[in-house]
């Protein structure tokens, strides 16, 4: 499904959204399925309707308008053009707050423009003034802008959580933040220890807003960060909060227990060379899909081995045990029906988010990792504008990542050696 997040421009006119509005309740009436699934996202009277119901029924102008602003991050229509018709002074505000920790300034422009204390500055997940100020951890500001009528206390913890502000967020907490059902989901998905520990000392509920209480535990799996240290410690959190894990060699990769691991390859000596389903890598019996597909990660690991696997969790010293252990740098991923997979670690390596994927790459290299190898593979992109399937058919490593269209997931240093030494054996 669409997910159209849209930025305001630095110099917005709400010419813009006007047009964008009309065009929106255009595409409606012609049943234009793209516009359907983006108002059954975004509209709040048909977020429980199924996406063909929505062509059914009443759709009015300023509902696309409301379509429109929520894209932009704003609750209502109004919000929108109140943060676009005071565009000078919210920019000052923003740079006060986010750029110069210019307390005197920031009150001073909210005095003069009080509108803007209760809408978002940047964007609606960073919210209003207040919660802009809790995201940085400005707390002298946070204060200040509280004292000046500011309403967004919730949202402001929330954020404050999601960012380790653990000062800001017990000053808020004190100040009349409650600690509601969902809250844990942030330090979640940021793999913040510190924010989860200092909920579970406050008793905040282990569960998302629905009550699930595996939701959380799933997102500390899934989520896009890769934050290895960050991820054993929730794990463990988890662990004294009463969760159970199941005793597998993939849990042991996920929760860093280098020893546990060891303990499986000893054991059992294929485990160097299974290929692991995505329903293994994030298990549904931890509250993950039934299918597997809602875990994040960049170079597919459907029917990868461990080593493919250590590569995309950022896993550094799993990553060297399992070469110690023999593991085979030249490993190819299991090939689907439709003919995608085949790909070996370095396509891992070299399309990826994380810190150590350079220094795998050449140690993939030196032990002998090819960089000849051709392999089909695709990757659904779901953090764009038009989200879609993107294939790349008999590419080479170093070819899947020159022609992958996310180029902030493309490792430099990885591509840098697969393309020196593809060009030294005559393969670019």
């Amino acid at each position: 499904m669409p997910t159209v997040s849209r930025d305001l421009p630095r110099t917005p006119h709400l010419d813009v959204p006007k047009r964008e509005a009309r065009a929106l309740l255009k595409d409606w009436r012609a049943r234009n399925p793209e516009a359907l699934e983006r108002i059954a996202r975004r509209h709040p009277r048909f977020r429980t309707t199924k996406v063909e119901n929505v062509a059914a029924g009443k759709f009015l102008l300023n509902d696309a308008q409301l379509v429109i602003a929520s894209e932009y991050g704003f609750s209502t229509w109004a919000d929108l053009k109140t943060r676009i018709t005071a565009n000078t002074p919210a920019r000052l505000l923003l740079d006060a707050i986010h750029n110069k920790d210019d307390l005197e300034t920031a009150v001073r422009i909210l005095k003069e423009h009080p509108q803007l204390l209760h809408i978002p500055l940047w964007c609606g997940n960073w919210g209003p003034p207040m919660s802009h100020a809790a995201n940085l951890g400005k707390l002298e500001i946070v204060k200040a802008i509280a004292e000046l009528g500011a309403r967004d206390f919730q949202h402001a913890f929330d954020r404050a959580i999601l960012q380790s502000r653990l000062e800001t967020a017990r000053w808020l907490h004190e100040n009349g933040a409650k600690l509601t059902p969902g809250l844990v989901m942030g330090p979640c998905e940021t793999l913040s220890a510190q924010g989860l520990s200092f909920l579970a000392e406050l008793g905040a509920p282990f569960t998302d807003a629905s009550g699930d209480r595996l939701a959380p535990l799933a997102l500390a799996l899934e989520t896009y960060g890769r934050n290895p240290a960050g991820k054993h410690a929730l794990l463990k959190i988890f662990e004294r909060q009463g969760y159970t894990f199941p005793d597998t060699p993939i849990v042991a990769l996920h929760r860093g227990d280098l020893a546990l691991l060891e303990d499986f390859l000893k054991r059992d000596r294929t485990l160097i060379q299974r290929r692991f389903a995505l329903t293994e890598i994030y298990p549904p019996e931890l509250g993950c899909a039934k299918d597997g597909r809602s875990g994040m990660h960049w170079t597919p690991i459907d029917g990868t081995t461990l080593l493919h696997i250590a590569i995309d969790f950022d896993e550094l010293q799993m990553f060297e045990m399992l070469l110690e252990h023999g593991a085979d740098v030249n490993a190819g991923a299991s090939v689907d029906g439709e003919g995608f997979g085949g790909h070996t670690p370095l396509y891992n390596a070299v399309v990826s988010h994380g810190r150590n994927q350079g220094a795998m790459a050449r140690r993939l290299l030196e032990g002998g990792a090819s960089v000849g190898v051709r392999a089909t593979l695709r990757k659904f992109l779901d953090w764009c504008e038009t989200p879609r399937w993107h294939e790349a058919h008999n590419v080479t490593s170093a070819e899947w990542a020159r022609t992958f269209p996310e180029k902030g997931w493309i490792n430099a240093e990885a591509l840098r050696r697969l393309e020196t030494l593809s060009g030294n054996q005559g393969l670019t």
